[in-house]
């Protein structure tokens, strides 16, 4: 599906016809839609703040959005479409595979594209360019996440897992981490045992946390119930360090089920000016809470705009621009460089949080700030 494009707030058009970007969002199933509307949120209201301040040289900014679905080759389409259509750069993306998809058939093409979501460490195969991220990258991450693990003495962990290269590379990361440190990660694939089995397999092994390394609803949602329900598990910690307890779907889902399941947030601990502005807009826009990834989106388009005034909108000019951005963003100043095993221009220190829904909360409501890192 291709959404319609938009000129959010366009300025007065002087100098030239739109500045187009393109703009890869899960929308529909089996994307992760949520959070998809979530991006697109935060990239439209960076739009419409961009237009309102004059554009890029007068000429306003216009959004190409195209739904991804989760779907690896349709990004790769989109990426070909939007670049026959003139974007001057790509951004978004939530799915590791699909942004791994989609960096590289820019790369390929010569096309800026800047990942405002996806963390998986290989971005890329090989060294790129034109590539650069916001998002920290996995290995970081989720070491923080296996450090809030063992400092609540955690270190015989099960892990639900579905497969897909994100999940494979989590659980490596994990069980690495945790094994430096006497800890071990044992692996139930969810294809192989329904939620009443693996609540059998959880119970034999005598693991004191189990983390859904699979997707929401299904089967994460069916998994979490089967464990609240089953007595022998009651001390069992539940964690989703990809953060599906995130979003709205998860507790109009689970409710209190859904509540107390640590996952990471990559939001600062107390958001400064810009962050408090912004986390308003959002809310005014979304009618709700909004989740770290609508935040991502707005400074994705507060990084592009920064470039695009600076160094003008020649694609290869943005992706040369890459190391000197400098840039206050929603969640701390953004600056890029090159960080080991990414293959990618990647922000350096963006926050990390490990949090959960609050169990004393109204249905699970509110969140707590368990671990930073």
């Amino acid at each position: 599906m291709s959404t319609p494009t938009s000129t959010a707030g366009a300025g007065p058009r002087t100098g030239g016809g739109a500045v187009r970007v393109g703009a890869l969002v899960p929308l529909s199933r089996p994307g992760w839609a949520e959070a998809g509307r979530q991006l697109l949120a935060g990239l439209e209201l960076g739009v419409h703040e961009v237009n309102d301040g004059g554009g890029i040289g007068g000429r306003p900014v216009e959004l190409l959005v195209r739904d991804t679905a989760a779907d690896p080759e349709r990004a790769v389409t989109a990426v070909d479409e939007l670049a026959g259509l003139g974007v001057v750069a790509v951004t978004g993306e939530y799915h590791s595979v699909v942004a791994r998809a989609a960096a590289a058939r820019a790369d390929a093409l010569g096309l800026p594209f800047l990942c405002s979501s996806a963390v998986i460490d290989a971005l890329v195969d090989e060294p790129a360019e034109w590539v650069a991220r916001l998002p920290p990258p996995q290995s970081r991450g989720w070491r923080v996440y296996a450090d809030f693990l063992l400092g609540a003495g955690h270190r015989r962990i099960a892990a639900a897992v579905q497969p897909s290269v994100y999940w494979e590379s989590g659980i490596r990361i994990l069980r690495d981490h945790l094994a430096a440190h006497g800890g071990a990660v044992t692996a139930l694939d969810v294809r192989a045992l329904d939620p009443s089995a693996l609540c059998d397999e959880l119970a034999a092994l005598g693991a004191t946390a189990l983390l859904l390394l699979a997707g929401s609803p299904e089967p994460s949602v069916p998994l979490v119930k089967a464990v609240r329900a089953d007595p022998r598990l009651a001390q069992v910690l539940v964690g989703a360090p990809a953060g599906q307890p995130e979003f709205a779907e998860w507790a109009a889902a689970l409710g209190r089920d859904g509540a107390g399941i640590p996952f990471l947030r990559y939001l600062p601990e107390r958001p400064g000016p810009l962050g408090e502005r912004v986390g308003a807009a959002l809310r005014a826009r979304l009618g709700g809470a909004p989740s770290f990834v609508a935040f991502e989106g707005y400074d994705a388009v507060a990084v592009l705009a920064s470039v695009l005034r600076a160094h003008g909108t020649d694609r290869s000019r943005v992706a040369a621009a890459w190391p000197a951005v400098d840039v206050e963003g929603t969640r701390g100043r953004i600056t890029f460089s090159r960080t080991p095993g990414t293959g990618v221009w990647q922000w350096g220190r963006p926050p990390v949080q490990v949090v959960d829904r609050d169990p004393a909360g109204s249905a699970g409501d509110g969140f707590r700030v368990l671990h930073t890192g």
